[in-house]
């Protein structure tokens, strides 16, 4: 019987849209240590129609833009999501996610609720980062 869930897997997974997939994937794996796990070609072999990758214990579902109804952030003017990021080492984490090219929104602080907390813009405007203490899970809202 297959599985309900795939390996490395868990019930919910996030799957975004970006402009240039083949250009997020490098980047996501500059930014934050990604690994790519699997790339799905359009059928002419431009772009990328499905990838998916691991960060940390997690994976990303990603895919090129199909317009009219499949867009990306940059495309519609924005977005109303934001990915999450827990990490050991905030400040490791957004020093590297800044230095392969993300843009600061929220500078990386120490919250009133008791976590390390910042936000990134990366190039394609569909994830963003947040960190957490290393003695407590990172809260992000």
């Amino acid at each position: 019987m297959t599985k309900p869930i795939p390996d490395g897997f868990h019930t919910l997974a996030p799957h975004i849209v970006v402009q240039d997939a083949a250009k997020a994937i490098e980047f996501y794996k500059k930014a934050f240590g990604a690994q790519e796990i699997s790339r799905l070609m359009t059928p002419d072999g431009k772009g990328v129609m499905h990838a998916q990758l691991k960060i940390g214990d997690s994976m990303l579902m990603l895919g090129g833009e199909f317009p009219p109804s499949c867009l990306s952030p940059k495309s519609r003017g924005g977005t109303s999501v934001t990915l999450h990021l827990y990490v050991e080492n905030a400040d490791a984490a957004f020093e590297r996610a800044v230095k392969a090219g993300c843009t600061v929104k929220m500078p990386l602080t120490d919250q009133f609720w008791g976590d390390r907390y910042g936000v990134t813009e990366d190039p394609s405007a569909a994830f963003a980062f947040c960190g957490g203490q290393a003695d407590r899970a990172g809260f992000c809202s």
